[in-house]
């Protein structure tokens, strides 16, 4: 059996994740979504929509777009900063998700495969590593959320 998703389906639900993630941050300020809770090796509102603005310019652009990238994973998660200077970088990521999507080829293999062995499907199809981007931004999602009511309760 075959099925296909449009790009357009999949940038709705990737458009989902991420204005969830966006509003978040906004309604919480610059203060509170700096701020990790009080759990070990919690990151903060802003560190975990940075991360997912890496996924998105690796997975996307990287892999199945094939541009260079300079992604430092692990600055994501120590990244601080202005709510509004992110919401900004959340609009032009976007975009150019919309870009890199329209450009791909679901059932082609990446542009640029990854140069080790991944233990999943991430990597067979340029549509397998489009999920993967959306099943990251649906897992942070869900984690801002309790990350969210953790820094509100405290």
């Amino acid at each position: 059996m075959s099925t296909v998703i449009s790009a357009e389906e999949y940038l709705f639900y990737v458009g989902t994740a991420l204005d969830g993630m966006a509003v978040i941050v906004a309604e919480l300020g610059d203060e509170l979504a700096n701020k990790r809770p009080d759990i070990p090796d919690a990151n903060s509102p802003y560190a975990i929509l940075t991360h997912c603005l890496g996924v998105m310019e690796w997975w996307g652009g990287h892999v199945v777009a094939g541009r260079p990238s300079g992604r430092d994973r692990d600055a994501e998660f120590t990244a601080s900063g202005a709510v509004n200077d992110l919401v900004e970088r959340v609009r032009r990521a976007r975009d150019q998700l919309a870009s890199d999507v329209a450009g791909a080829d679901f059932g082609a293999p990446p542009r640029n495969p990854l140069a080790h062995e991944h233990d999943d499907l991430v990597t067979t199809t340029q549509g397998a590593v489009l999920l993967h981007i959306y099943e990251e931004l649906a897992q942070h999602r869900g984690q801002m959320e309790i990350t969210r009511d953790l820094l509100r309760s405290s």
